[in-house]
């Protein structure tokens, strides 16, 4: 399930932004971020505690993208959307035998050969699943179909900001446009039926969400939505509640 057009974002950054020192110290995963002037609620997804943030507001930067949805489209209901979701993984709950990756060393690179650690291979496979991981180092191992590993000082989207949970989502760019707003209206079913795990169903519907990143080609669609959860909060974290595929979603764009 993972959107990131990590590519994008080097295009931006190359001939633009100069490197960014990326020398820090070690680090627990990173908490859930709270944007918002006033904290939202957490709520608990089988033990996972994750929160909800409020909006935030987020600038193009290409003239290529555009502002948001079409006079047509915004304010409106739109029925039968997929909404996926995708997570930052983390190295800690991983401990199967490493593996060695190579790759950038900053951001403004692609296809590197630097040697970029070693780390557990489900862990590597997840970053390459979700687009971004979490190291027991304090950095961000994040990849790219067409750039490769790089290693980071966050998980990025595609115009190389912050990802924010419950705030960052993917679509293709002919679908929604960059910076379009949405909220979900209904939460649809499951692949097998069911409806979601009630407390799952909350806390996206109140996601205050951002179409700030693309899909990788091939893994969007017509009516596909990527949305970002935060960092994985444990050991079989694909297992969880919190890991779900939702058909016949109604979104409300604004």
């Amino acid at each position: 399930m993972r959107p990131l057009l990590s590519g994008v974002l080097v295009a931006v950054l190359v001939g633009g932004c100069g490197s960014e020192p990326r020398a820090e110290p070690a680090a627990p995963p990173p908490q859930l971020p709270s944007p918002a002037p006033s904290p939202a609620p957490s709520l608990s997804l089988g033990g996972l505690g994750l929160s909800t943030p409020g909006p935030l507001s987020l600038a193009p930067t290409t003239a290529s993208r555009q502002a948001g949805p079409s006079s047509e489209t915004a304010g409106r209901n739109s029925d039968g959307w997929e909404v996926t979701v995708y997570y930052t993984a983390v190295e800690r709950f991983h401990d199967d035998e490493p593996t060695d990756v190579t790759g950038c060393l900053k951001l403004d690179c692609a296809h590197g050969d630097d040697d970029l650690g070693s780390y557990p291979a489900s862990f590597v496979q997840a970053v390459q699943d979700e687009g971004t991981g979490h190291t027991t180092a304090g950095k961000y191992l994040n990849w790219s179909y067409d750039v490769g590993y790089w290693l980071d000082t966050a998980p990025r989207s595609a115009d190389g900001r912050r990802l924010t949970p419950f705030v960052s989502a993917a679509a293709d760019p002919g679908v929604l446009p960059y910076g379009t707003r949405f909220t979900l209206a209904t939460c649809g079913h499951q692949d097998d039926g069911s409806a979601p795990p009630a407390a799952t169903c909350t806390a996206l519907r109140d996601g205050k969400w951002l179409i700030t990143d693309e899909f990788t080609p091939g893994l969007g669609g017509s009516k596909h939505i990527d949305a970002y959860i935060g960092p994985e909060t444990g050991p079989g974290f694909t297992d969880s509640a919190w890991y779900v595929s939702l058909s016949g979603v109604r979104l409300t764009l604004s």
